[in-house]
């Protein structure tokens, strides 16, 4: 997303800032104008088959150190949901219709929501600790800056660089959850192994 921006920026039609403090641009534009829309779609459709894997090795993972928990199957529910809609977003991003545009829409939001809840069914299901904790507050901040936006957006009506800053912000904790789940596999020293026959 990022190197999409800068391409955006240097080709010309976004506008130069720091999305994640001045909410200049949105996540969606870098990827509809050329040339950053062609990196924004090479990256990010096989980053759902990713997700789709991530989520459902979170499962097996889960499934083995919480076999009594209901956890390792909403992980996987809620992760393959967002990683679907991830793909559905990416598809008609770039598209104007009417239909596509609800498709687009409804996409990012069964996204987000999807991969939200399967972090947190995913942490709360993880044996306690310090980085248990750090992942909490990593699910607990977007929600923080959600509800700042729809107080904002009560009061003084819609502003688009505040919703921008805090969909780039958000975007990026829910992309180091994954680091905190990779270092949580680390520790437990999770080890897939193939075995044939």
């Amino acid at each position: 997303i990022n190197f999409a921006y800068w391409i955006g920026v240097d080709s010309g039609p976004l506008p130069a800032c720091i999305p994640y403090f001045d909410g200049c641009t949105s996540i969606s534009s870098t990827g509809r104008y050329p040339p950053g829309d062609r990196l924004f779609r090479a990256v990010m459709l096989p980053q759902a088959v990713l997700l789709a894997m991530t989520w459902y090795l979170t499962y097996l993972w889960l499934r083995a150190t919480r076999p009594a928990s209901r956890a390792p199957v909403a992980v996987l529910t809620a992760g393959l949901i967002g990683a679907l809609a991830l793909i559905v977003y990416v598809s008609y991003l770039a598209s104007n219709d009417p239909f596509y545009e609800i498709m687009r829409r409804y996409g990012i939001y069964f996204f987000f929501v999807g991969t939200v809840v399967a972090q947190i069914a995913a942490t709360v299901a993880m044996e306690r600790s310090g980085l248990r904790t750090g992942l909490g507050w990593l699910l607990v901040t977007p929600f923080v800056l959600g509800l700042y936006n729809f107080i904002q957006k009560a009061f003084l009506g819609d502003s688009g660089t505040i919703e921008n800053t805090i969909e780039w912000i958000v975007s990026l904790l829910m992309q180091l959850w994954f680091i905190g789940l990779f270092i949580t596999w680390r520790n437990a020293r999770f080890e897939i192994v193939a075995k044939s026959g």
